[in-house]
Formats: C-alpha cells, sequence, structure tokens
C-alpha cells in the first residue's frame, strides 16, 4: 500500500472490532481486535490496550476471521448471474460471510455470454465486492458436461478466445477449460498473456494432458473429483497432476454430496495450503427445493440437492460459504485456521489477489466475518462497510 492510501486510511472512520478469538491463515488469537480504517485493515492486535477508534463492536464471544472469497458460484436466492438481476444472490452469499465472489456463468452461445459480460460489468463499476466473471463454459468436454448444454459446449479457437476476451476486458477472472480440446494449450496461454486465471475442468483428459495444461500456465483445477476422470493407481489423471503441482490451487465443493469427507480430507492433506472451499452454488441456495434453471437447462432440487431435471447428474450445489467452513470442522478434520484460510487466503491467492484479500493483517481489504463459537454467521463486514 502507498504511503498515500495509508494516510487515507488514517483520515477515514475508524472502527475497532473486538472478538474473544481472530482467526486466519496465520493462527489464532486470543482476546483479539482488528483496526479498520475505512475499507482496509489498519492495525491488528490482542488485549485491553488498542488504539483509539471512533467506533468500538464488542463482539464478546465470537471469532472474527476474514471475509470469505468464492470462486466459483452461479446464484442463489431463486436468481442466477445470467439473469438480468441478481441483486438478491448476492445479498445472500454475503449474509452467509462471502465478501468477494467471482460469478460464473455455464455454457452459452459466444454472443449469450457476451451479454452477460455487459450485464456483470454495469454492476462491478458500482460494487467492488464483485470480483470478475468466470467462464466455466463453453470450452469443455462433451464427454463430461456435467450440468452444461452440449449444444453450447465448442472448441477454444483463437477466433472464439479473442471474441470472449473483447467482450469481457476487464471482468473475465477466470476460465474453465478442457485440456484436451483442440487448441487447448494455445488457449490457456493467450488467457493467461490477458491477465485471466486458468482452471482446468470438466475434462476426460490424461494425467499428461493436464500437466501440460499446468505447464502452459493453468493453475486452478475446477471443483476436484468432479466432471473429471477419477485418481486411479495406474492413470493419476487430473487430480494427480493437479496435487502433484505447486503452482495449482485445487476447488472444492464440501457439502458432503459432490465429494465423500474422506476424500476431501485426504486432499487436504495430499495439497495442504491450496484448497479452495467453492459453492458452485445455483439458484437454489437459500432458497426452498423446487425447480429452477441453470442456464438453459431445468434443474429438480430435492431435500437440498440439485440435479438436471429427469437424471442423475449434479447440477451446482445448495451451498453457502459458511456451511463449508463448518464442514471442513466437522467433516473434513480441518483445524479452524486451516478451514478459514480454504475459504480466504488461498481462494484469494488463486486469483492473485493473495497481497489484499483474504487476510486480517494492515493494508488488506476490510472484510471481516464474526461467527458464533459453533461457527454461524453473527456480523459481516466488506470493504469496511457492514452487509449484516
Amino acid at each position: 500500500m502507498t504511503a498515500t492510501g495509508l494516510q487515507a486510511g488514517r483520515e477515514a472512520q475508524r472502527t475497532l472490532v473486538r472478538a474473544s478469538r481472530v482467526v486466519d491463515a496465520a493462527g489464532s488469537t486470543a482476546d483479539g481486535w482488528v483496526l479498520l480504517a475505512g475499507d482496509v485493515v489498519h492495525a491488528v492486535g490482542s488485549g485491553l490496550e488498542a488504539p483509539a477508534a471512533d467506533q468500538v463492536v464488542d463482539l464478546g464471544d465470537a471469532v472474527l476471521t476474514p471475509g470469505f472469497t468464492d470462486l466459483h458460484g452461479h446464484g442463489g436466492a431463486t436468481e442466477s448471474y445470467e439473469d438480468d438481476s441478481f441483486a438478491e444472490s448476492l445479498a445472500a452469499h454475503r449474509a452467509h460471510g462471502t465478501t468477494r465472489s467471482v460469478l460464473s456463468l455455464v455454457a452459452n452461445p459466444v454472443p449469450a455470454l457476451a451479454d452477460s459480460l455487459a450485464r456483470i460489468r454495469s454492476v462491478m463499476a458500482a460494487d467492488p465486492l464483485v470480483l470478475g466473471v468466470h467462464l466455466e463454459g463453453p470450452f469443455l468436454s462433451p464427454h463430461n458436461k456435467g450440468a452444461h448444454n452440449e449444444s453450447f459446449l465448442i472448441d477454444p479457437s483463437p477466433a472464439a478466445v479473442e471474441a470472449l476476451l473483447e467482450a469481457g476486458e476487464g471482468v473475465i477472472r477466470q476460465v474453465t477449460i478442457a485440456p484436451e480440446l483442440p487448441g487447448a494449450l494455445d488457449a490457456v496461454r493467450r488467457f493467461v498473456a490477458a491477465g485471466v486465471t486458468v482452471a482446468v475442468g470438466h475434462t476426460v483428459g490424461t494425467y499428461d494432458q493436464a500437466r501440460a495444461a499446468f505447464d502452459a500456465g493453468a493453475t486452478l483445477l475446477t471443483h476436484a473429483f468432479n466432471a473429471m476422470p477419477g485418481l486411479h493407481h495406474r492413470a493419476p489423471g487430473p487430480i494427480g497432476a493437479a496435487v502433484a503441482d505447486d503452482r495449482v490451487t485445487l476447488e472444492l465443493i464440501l457439502d458432503a454430496v459432490h465429494v465423500h469427507p474422506v476424500v476431501a480430507d485426504t486432499l487436504f492433506r495430499a495439497a495442504p495450503g491450496r484448497v479452495a472451499l467453492i459453492t458452485d452454488a445455483m439458484g437454489a441456495a437459500g432458497a426452498a427445493d423446487g425447480s429452477y434453471r441453470l442456464g438453459s437447462l431445468d434443474v429438480t432440487v430435492t431435500d437440498g440437492v440439485a440435479h438436471v431435471a429427469g437424471t442423475d447428474t449434479i447440477a451446482g450445489s445448495t451451498l453457502t460459504q459458511d456451511v463449508a467452513l463448518r464442514n471442513a470442522v466437522s467433516l473434513a478434520g480441518r483445524t479452524l485456521p486451516e478451514a478459514v484460510a480454504a475459504l480466504s487466503s488461498v481462494p484469494a491467492a488463486a486469483l492473485g489477489l493473495g497481497d489484499r484479500l483474504g487476510r486480517l493483517a494492515p493494508g488488506y481489504a476490510a472484510d471481516l466475518v464474526a461467527l458464533s463459537p459453533a461457527l454461524e454467521v453473527q456480523r459481516v463486514w466488506g470493504g469496511g462497510r457492514e452487509l449484516r
């Protein structure tokens, strides 16, 4: 942060937030406090002595963590990010601790994706908590398409890549590509050169094909274990390639539906500090069971589990990130700092934003979540503004 930025922070509204515990990737501090100056963290510490502030918020026995960053979510509160408006979806996820969001779009024709990118661009101009777009399609394998319309899947030709980069300049944050598709490696290099984080996913590719994509610059694995070959002892596939490569962050949907908790625990152990908990949430997150749309596909949600209508294909989740946090601790055996990191510092670093998001430290964004001792969300701040 520049000296000018620090001076501006000093002149901004100063809020001191106290909690029984302050937890981030660095560990847990008892009787901690965080001093916010405008939209950044100005200082952190512990004990009774603390800097002067314009406002003091005493959270009592709460646990204070950084705000959560969701790399991959499609909507909530009955809305999807392809809709004309999705303010209720953002609000619903923010109430569950997600202070920074990457908005995922399913496969659609390039002109339709361009329209979505334009709408989201206008939202981003007014809302800095929206980090950009994740194009989960259209560059996916038709043989592992998941809840994407096969009619809209295409190879990553130079023309298609350039059309999307032009339409999404400053908006596209992440793209998923199946590495076995014709032109995939050139597409990976082009997106990376444009500052886009590239993920391997929705693939039937081999270990060698995934490794080639990572060598070309891909640094993410889209929802590990889902929509890809499994980890076989003679064919490690994309999962094995990602685990073996310290440059790669692995997304994980920890809802006890997409991946068994024992497998989740195994992944955390195999790739410490590189697992990012995502929601992959669709419109039923924070809403009732029933019939929904995901892109152009009909989805049925029963007992909180979404499937493409009439099939056994899972269609995203109804997960929120606070539930993923509790599941990481109670089902996958993670310590609280490990679980918090998987929702904050790890995804922030995966986007190249680890120097300003995901930690409770001076100069970082004033994104905070106050949790009860049972890890239920009580209050949320995003960019220094209280959201709940």
